[in-house]
């Protein structure tokens, strides 16, 4: 593995699925696989389960861990190139990037989508120049349209706990505050048509994500259909995809909280969520403390996921003399 961006960095997926299994009985088996090795975790965006996962990870492997908070300890960094740098951003990402590549054997970023242009963020800039210019292999810790790392552990969840080979699975949106990306909704439906399982996805309309993600799930607007019969309910929140209105909140309806009587309708259904979740927003507390909920699990396998990913990486690397 030379980069881990999407699904399609991952190979077969039961071979994942295994690796994955195996590494949850014996996390330490590999601690000298990383002896010698810095992983470089840059963050331009808050997280809590993404960046302890990754260097607990990482420190499993026997790897040297830096972190970066660009946002609280670095110099503002400018991202757009042919810019006149006369504004509060006194360095260029072109001249970082390298001075950080020099400095670790791998990078993991996390660079959510700002907003600001649709086609900057699709086009995966801030990811795609860490790529091009730093010389090492670089890992998405989030970026603007994908979350591999938490669909990975989502997937080793699912298996985890499934009853049937082709799980229903439901991915529904719910009601939020804040203008939020595609990115998790984005990359779990890739992840989960990748692994076979019946895939819904249920939104009010407007909601529609890029049909690249989605090709091979059931779309539908009525919410109560989908849950029927599912097997695992995910609930997430996403902005506006579509033109005009990109990166918009279209509706605050709250009546696509997911709740107990919604989670009647379903063959029992286990509940997921990515946290951070909005509580009574979201979801009632009635289904997040329920025997139902598996969203501490689900965020343990965070860890494990990040690990199957680091020591691949590691294996692909030149020896270090």
């Amino acid at each position: 593995m030379k980069h881990f961006t999407s699904v399609k960095d991952m190979g077969p997926l039961d071979k994942a699925i295994q690796e994955a299994l195996n590494i949850k009985k014996q996390k330490y088996a590999a601690s000298d696989l990383g002896k010698n090795r810095t992983a470089l975790l840059i963050f331009f965006n808050s997280s809590l389960r993404t960046r302890l996962s990754t260097q607990k990870a990482a420190e499993n492997l026997g790897m040297h861990v830096i972190v970066l908070d660009v946002q609280q300890g670095a110099w503002n960094l400018e991202t757009r190139k042919g810019i006149i740098m006369d504004g509060d951003k006194p360095e260029h990402l072109l001249e970082a990037i390298p001075v950080m590549g020099c400095y670790a054997d791998m990078i993991g970023v996390r660079s959510f989508a700002r907003f600001q242009s649709k086609e900057e963020d699709y086009g995966e800039v801030i990811l795609n120049q860490f790529i091009q210019y730093s010389g090492k292999p670089v890992i998405s810790l989030e970026s603007a349209t994908r979350h591999p790392l938490q669909s990975f552990a989502d997937h080793i969840t699912i298996e985890e706990y499934k009853t049937t080979d082709r799980p229903r699975v439901v991915l529904t949106w719910a009601p939020h505050p804040k203008a939020l990306p595609q990115a998790v909704p984005n990359s779990f439906a890739e992840w989960m048509v990748a692994a076979g399982y019946q895939l819904t996805i249920t939104h009010p309309k407007g909601y529609e994500l890029d049909e690249s993600f989605t090709q091979g799930a059931k779309i539908t607007y009525n919410q109560q259909e989908a849950f029927r019969d599912a097997d695992f309910i995910y609930a997430k929140n996403w902005s506006a995809y579509r033109d005009p209105g990109y990166g918009r909140i279209l509706s605050t309806d709250r009546s696509w909280m997911v709740d107990g009587k919604k989670m009647e309708l379903t063959n029992n259904a286990l509940f997921m969520h990515c946290l951070p979740v909005r509580r009574n927003m979201i979801v009632t507390d009635e289904v997040l403390d329920s025997p139902r909920s598996i969203v501490i699990p689900q965020a343990a396998n965070r860890e494990i996921a990040a690990q199957v990913v680091l020591g691949r990486i590691l294996k692909g690397l030149p020896k270090n003399e």
